[in-house]
């Protein structure tokens, strides 16, 4: 099969199409033939050789969520057969024609969506479903804040909140992204090149803050997020891409009694991510098929492309996903 490859550690221009044994599977595995794979951040990281998979995944085949059809299933799998069309998360290989993935990480594909729109799903919705909602407790009528509206963890986390009843802020790097946040359903939008986030929602709440914070930046904003939490509040930690490090005042959690967590998704076990797979299917997935959440695909890109793809996923110039299209059905 044809594989996108890190060939060693670098720029996007280490990424090659290159021919790769197609993948043996487990008894609880499932063998996906993929028509499209999404592109996130992590599969940067891991180029950039600071992110290696877990034990098992491919080392160096990137890729955390694939669509397609399954060509084949280990002997111990009971839902899927050959033939149908799934979604999946993986822990890595997704860049391919063909990859593995665990039976209880697939979902069906919602016969309204796309392979392409599909593809641009699980990564997103497993992380913030199981951050938000499930670790950070979001209850509906609460007050919801996530940084970076305009990516794909805030596009999935609006919408998400929304859906379940919260009340959503985010910020974004240009006025048209904040635009588009609002036509995503966020009741308010800040531009923070142009305003200070933390000073905007000390007005907008009138002094009583937020309830979850969603936060992928780290470092720098960990004061202003701590400061921005309502009493009981909860900042929740997925990625620290401004920094791992932050001088922050402890008398202010003791003060409000927060709570400050976070976690990564990639490193869990089977048994975990298909308790979140469980909890998508039965209350998000229905909301796919009515239209009340819906895929954002900025841009679908030719596998052999996976260069120009990485360039603009690392230029933050798009909005929502960006999918590369590894084949036809």
């Amino acid at each position: 099969m044809k594989a996108v490859v890190i060939t060693k550690p670098g720029a996007a221009e280490v990424l090659e199409v290159m021919e790769r044994p197609i993948p043996m599977i487990g008894s609880h595995d499932v063998l996906i033939k993929v028509v499209a794979a999404g592109i996130n951040w992590p599969d940067v990281i891991q180029r950039k050789g600071h992110y290696p998979p877990p034990p098992g995944a491919p080392i160096d085949i990137p890729g955390l969520e694939v669509a397609g059809v399954i060509e084949s299933v280990g002997g111990n799998c009971r839902r899927w057969k050959n033939g149908d069309k799934v979604c999946a998360l993986l822990n890595g290989g997704g860049y391919a024609e063909y990859c593995v993935a665990p039976e209880g990480q697939c979902l069906p594909i919602p016969e309204n969506l796309s392979f392409e729109e599909a593809a641009s799903l699980p990564e997103t919705y497993f992380t913030v479903w199981s951050n938000v909602i499930d670790r950070g407790r979001l209850k509906p009528g609460e007050r919801f804040f996530v940084h970076g509206g305009g990516g794909g963890i805030g596009v999935a986390a609006i919408q998400l909140a929304k859906a379940w009843g919260a009340k959503v802020y985010t910020t974004a790097g240009s006025d048209e992204k904040c635009q588009f946040c609002i036509a995503l359903g966020a009741d308010l939008a800040i531009n923070y090149k142009r305003e200070v986030f933390k000073d905007v929602m000390h007005e907008v709440t009138n002094g009583n803050g937020v309830d979850v914070i969603l936060d992928i930046i780290g470092g720098p904003y960990a004061p202003d997020n701590l400061d921005m939490l309502s009493e009981e509040g909860r900042l929740v930690m997925i990625n620290h891409t401004g920094g791992e490090t932050a001088t922050i005042k402890l008398s202010m959690i003791l003060r409000k009694r927060l709570t400050v967590t976070g976690s990564t998704l990639r490193n869990r076990d089977v048994v975990f991510k298909s308790s979140i797979a469980t909890e998508l299917e039965s209350i998000v997935w229905p909301w796919l098929r009515t239209g009340k959440v819906k895929p954002v695909v900025y841009k679908v890109m030719p596998f052999m492309e996976a260069v120009a793809a990485h360039h603009l996923i690392e230029s933050s110039h798009h909005t929502g996903k960006i999918v590369l299209k590894m084949g036809s059905n």
